[in-house]
């Protein structure tokens, strides 16, 4: 391939390094490391048809090229984002000839952009072994691969690379580029291990890292690479979030857990983490949601706290939103937790959902028109504030339900001496 100077366009060095075997692989051990399933099933030569679900630059590509060499079967490589119904009839043109004898090993790479029709047209040919399928999808395939096809596939799940994995790749890297443009290259101390560090799992980021620092360094003699270079060709690039993936749903999911269970810590990375995002409005959902669910009866003035956090946020926007959110962020994880009131709720929800239900007794209905007393409304309702307490004994539930108990208090102190109010109000009830 050629630019419109006519010089030779080189590919990425992420592509010119590209592993030819699985040991030069890094990182997916649970897959690939001596005696697990996948590294078995590629040594048997026996291809089943395979999802491989994960992140960016973690090794999908290149275990699918690596397959293909091993097994001796011609590859095929379509991308969802923009192959097309034709573009499968070609590759199933290719079966009945001499290109194909060991049959076909499709690479699709991100499935989920194909549609329900373009996903079934490969069914009768994986379904008979002519083709195998190999899928690759960085969003839970569960959501956004057919059952069709998942149900003839094997799903494996890799996983982002830690930084200790990622540097072979980045000295190979180093000594790759040193041999290629025949110079010197030396890395300021730290360069490496911040390079692994921020490239967030992905090999990929972190080879074109290097690749980066090394050409911003050029020069004639030893080419050195310092390590704010190497902070700034990697800033921002550590975190993995998309509003609409499985990052967005798993990160909110994690934050919010973390505040339930009390871990201000863990809660605070995860707001740092939605923060560095600008995910402003998920974050104050799940605050407030928190503050309800889980803190609740325990400390009810919460509420009112965390509204007030949640409101300030919005009014002062980014990058200020950061102190109320992390004021109310610690308080939830802090505050003792009662659930009492939603798992109440969810009791009696039960019931209505059963069909359960029962009339309103008489004494409570509407009885504020003409005629209402002729029908008995409201003819024995009892104003609790006309009594001691404000408080008098009379039937609320309806006669299928009087004897329901929903709500039972916490073992926090605020439900406690509620409680114990209550008892000595109601004589003991």
């Amino acid at each position: 391939m050629t630019d419109i100077t006519g010089e030779a366009m080189q590919a990425p060095l992420a592509e010119r390094l590209r592993p030819k075997t699985l040991d030069e692989m890094v990182g997916q051990r649970h897959l690939l490391g001596g005696g697990c399933v996948l590294r078995n099933i590629i040594a048997g030569g026996e291809i089943p048809n395979m999802v491989f679900y994960g992140p960016s630059g973690v090794g999908k590509t290149t275990l699918a090229s690596i397959i293909a060499n091993q097994t001796n079967r011609r590859l095929h490589k379509l991308n969802g984002t923009n192959a097309s119904t034709a573009d499968i009839k070609q590759v199933v043109g290719e079966l009945d000839t001499l290109m194909a004898q060991r049959g076909i090993l499709l690479y699709l790479d991100e499935i989920q952009y194909f549609n329900k029709k373009q996903q079934q047209s490969l069914l009768e040919y994986i379904e008979n072994g002519r083709i195998t399928l190999i899928a690759s999808t960085t969003e839970n395939p569960y959501f956004y691969i057919y059952n069709a096809i998942l149900s003839r596939a094997t799903v494996f799940e890799f996983k982002p690379i830690s930084a200790g994995e990622i540097l072979p790749a980045v000295r190979r890297a180093v000594a790759f580029l040193e041999a290629e443009r025949n110079i010197k290259i030396e890395l300021e101390n730290g360069v490496a291990e911040h390079i692994c560090a921020a490239c967030g799992g992905d090999v990929r980021k972190a080879l074109t890292a290097v690749e980066l620092c090394v050409l911003s360094s050029a020069g004639s003699g030893v080419t050195l690479v310092t390590l704010e270079q190497a902070r700034q060709v990697s800033q921002k690039s550590a975190m993995r979030y998309d509003r609409d993936g499985d990052e967005h749903y798993d990160c909110l999911s994690a934050f919010q857990k973390s505040m339930r269970g009390s871990d201000a810590n863990a809660a605070l990375h995860y707001l740092a983490r939605l923060l560095e995002a600008g995910d402003l409005p998920s974050i104050c959902r799940r605050l407030m949601v928190c503050a309800c669910e889980d803190v609740g009866l325990a400390f009810p003035n919460i509420i009112p706290i965390v509204k007030a956090c949640v409101d300030a946020a919005f009014q002062v926007g980014l990058p200020e939103a950061r102190m109320p959110l992390s004021d109310a962020v610690v308080l939830v994880c802090r505050s003792p937790k009662s659930n009492s009131a939603p798992e109440a709720l969810s009791r009696a929800e039960s019931d209505i959902k059963s069909g359960i239900s029962g009339d309103i007794p008489a004494h409570l209905k509407d009885s504020h028109y003409a005629g209402a007393a002729k029908m008995g409304r409201g003819l024995t309702y009892k104003y609790p504030h006309g009594f001691e307490n404000n408080y008098v004994a009379q039937q609320y539930l309806p006669d299928e339900l009087r004897d329901a108990v929903y709500y039972i208090p916490g073992g926090n102190k605020n439900e406690q001496a509620a409680q114990q109010y209550w008892e000595k109000v109601m004589g003991g009830k």
